[in-house]
């Protein structure tokens, strides 16, 4: 088995943990004994990030260059969790590019885009 796994820093683990609790990540049980600057998130479904304390001058306000995508089919139940904070005011829509998403920033300007191929949409 292969998996790949995105490290992303953070200027606040607490803000970013909470951000990405709100997307369906937890910290095991098992991994709440880690290091103060590193904390291991799991969706349960074999989706993880781990997130760790930022290097002092990697995240620039406005300059933060790290994206994320979540692949998922309940798009628009994912955008129930975030009233508001949509990046696109119209919510999750049909892109040029054949997904059905939208895009949100998590408390570092990560950008995080959450979708699902709009052919695969029922």
């Amino acid at each position: 088995m292969t998996r790949l796994t995105a490290i992303l820093p953070c200027n606040d683990l607490d803000a970013s943990e909470a951000f990405y609790n709100r997307l369906g990540f937890f910290q095991e049980e098992a991994s709440k004994n880690e290091h103060d600057g590193y904390r291991m998130l799991s969706d349960g479904r074999g989706g993880d990030i781990h997130l760790t304390d930022a290097v002092e001058g990697w995240l620039i306000k406005g300059q933060n260059p790290f994206g994320l995508y979540l692949y998922t089919k309940d798009v628009d139940a994912f955008a129930a969790r975030f009233p508001g904070e949509i990046l696109e005011k119209t919510g999750p829509t049909h892109k040029p590019w054949g997904m059905y998403e939208f895009a949100l920033s998590d408390p570092d300007e990560t950008l995080v885009r959450i979708g699902w191929p709009s052919r695969l949409m029922a």
